[in-house]
C-alpha cells in the first residue's frame, strides 16, 4: 500500500484545514437576494435529441427551481450553447455561465482531482459505494477545494452509471486490448493505454462516424443507456461486461461568486438536491441499461461478451497504478485522494 509522504499533510489535517478553507470561501455570508431575483443558465456536455437530455438534465434544472420555491430558477442550455464545451471551467470561473452539468474529464489536465470525481476503473462497484468514498471519508471536501483554487464551487457528482465499453472486436482477456482503437477520455485512457490499447480523442459530434469508418474501434460515452443515445448501438457488434467503472460521474459545477450570493439556505437546498439527483440518476440509468442491453441481443443481433478474471484484476492493477501517477502528479489535492482511495479499497477488502 502506497503511503503517503511526510511533505504532503495527513488526510485529516487536509480536511481539518480545508473544510473550513471551503466554508469560509464558499460559504461566507452573502447578502440577502429577494426571491425570484435570481437566474442562472446552466450548460451540459449533452446534446438535444438524447433521451437523458431532457429525463435527468432538464428534470434537474426544474428540480432546483422547485425546490428553491422560484427563488433561484435554473434554465437549461445545451452542450455549445453559450460556449464550447472545453470552455466551460473558464466561463464558469469568470461568470460567463453561471453554472454547468457536466463531465469533469475535460479539465483533468487543470484540475488532476476531478479524476477521483469522475472515478477510476475498479474502485467502487455501487453508487452507494461511491457516495461513501465521497461523503463519508471527505473526499468531496479535497476536491471542493481543489475546484475553488480555480474560482469554482463543485457542488457534487452525480452519476452516470457505469463506465461500459462498445466495441466491434470482442474483448475477453488482457491479450485482447493490444492495438485495440478506442475512442476514451479521463483516467480510463490512460488504463488502457498500459492495458496495450490505442486511446484516441474524439468529438462526440464524430464519434458515429469514426466507429463506421473504423477510425476507432469501440468508445465508451457513459454508460450503455448515454451511448445508445448517441446511436452507438447501430456501430458496434460488442458490448462489454462488466461496466468498468461501477459509477461514472458527471458533476455540477458553479462560479465562486455567484454561488457567494446565495445565501447559506439555497446553497444548502442546492446541495441536497444534487445530491438526491445522483442517487435517482444511477437508478434511472441503470433500469435504461438494462433495457437496452436486452434489446441490443434480442434486436439488433448484437453480443454481450465478457472480460475474464485476469483481464478485470490487471485493469484494476493498472489503475491503481494511474491513481499514483495523479497523486504524484498533484501531491497537494491528488497527493491526498490518492491514499483515501486506497484506504476505501482496503474497506472494500480488495487491497
Amino acid at each position: 500500500m502506497t503511503k503517503t509522504t511526510s511533505k504532503n499533510p495527513t488526510r485529516r489535517a487536509f480536511l481539518t484545514g480545508t473544510t473550513a478553507a471551503v466554508a469560509g470561501t464558499t460559504l461566507a455570508a452573502p447578502p440577502a437576494i429577494a426571491q425570484g431575483q435570481i437566474t442562472w443558465q446552466m450548460q451540459t456536455h449533452w446534446p438535444t435529441g438524447n433521451w437523458y437530455y431532457e429525463e435527468v438534465f432538464v428534470k434537474f434544472c426544474d428540480r432546483i427551481t422547485d425546490a428553491t420555491g422560484g427563488e433561484l430558477t435554473i434554465k437549461p442550455v445545451q452542450n455549445d450553447g453559450l460556449v464550447r464545451t472545453g470552455e466551460v471551467l473558464d466561463a464558469v470561473r469568470r461568470g460567463l455561465l453561471e453554472s454547468a452539468f457536466i463531465y469533469p474529464a475535460y479539465w483533468i489536465g487543470r484540475i488532476p482531482a476531478a479524476s477521483h470525481l469522475n472515478g477510476f476503473i475498479g474502485m467502487w462497484d455501487r453508487h452507494e459505494e461511491m457516495a461513501a468514498f465521497m461523503y463519508e471519508m471527505g473526499a468531496i471536501d479535497v476536491i471542493r477545494q481543489a475546484y475553488a483554487a480555480q474560482g469554482v464551487y463543485q457542488a457534487g457528482p452525480v452519476s452516470y452509471a457505469g463506465l461500459a465499453l462498445y466495441s466491434n472486436k470482442p474483448l475477453q482477456t488482457t491479450d485482447d486490448f493490444n492495438g485495440w482503437k478506442v475512442r476514451s477520455t479521463g483516467p480510463a485512457a490512460e488504463v488502457f493505454k498500459k492495458m496495450g490499447a490505442t486511446p484516441v480523442s474524439i468529438p462526440g459530434a464524430e464519434l458515429y462516424q469514426g466507429l463506421q469508418t473504423g477510425v476507432v474501434e469501440g468508445a465508451h460515452w457513459g454508460c450503455v443507456s448515454t451511448g445508445w443515445g448517441m446511436n452507438l448501438q447501430e456501430v458496434n457488434k460488442y458490448i462489454v461486461r462488466p461496466d468498468l467503472v461501477g459509477h461514472l460521474n458527471g458533476e455540477v459545477i458553479v462560479g465562486l461568486e455567484n454561488w457567494n450570493t446565495i445565501g447559506a439556505d439555497l446553497q444548502a437546498t442546492f446541495n441536497e438536491v444534487v445530491r438526491a439527483v445522483s442517487a435517482d440518476a444511477s437508478a434511472h440509468f441503470l433500469h435504461r441499461d438494462m433495457i437496452y442491453a436486452q434489446q441490443f441481443v434480442e434486436e439488433m443481433d448484437g453480443e454481450l461478451t465478457t472480460l475474464d478474471a485476469a483481464a478485470l484484476a490487471d485493469l484494476t492493477r493498472y489503475s491503481l497504478e494511474v491513481v499514483d501517477e495523479f497523486s504524484a502528479r498533484d501531491p497537494e489535492f491528488c497527493g491526498v485522494l490518492g491514499p483515501m482511495l486506497r484506504e476505501f479499497q482496503t474497506l472494500r477488502g480488495l487491497a
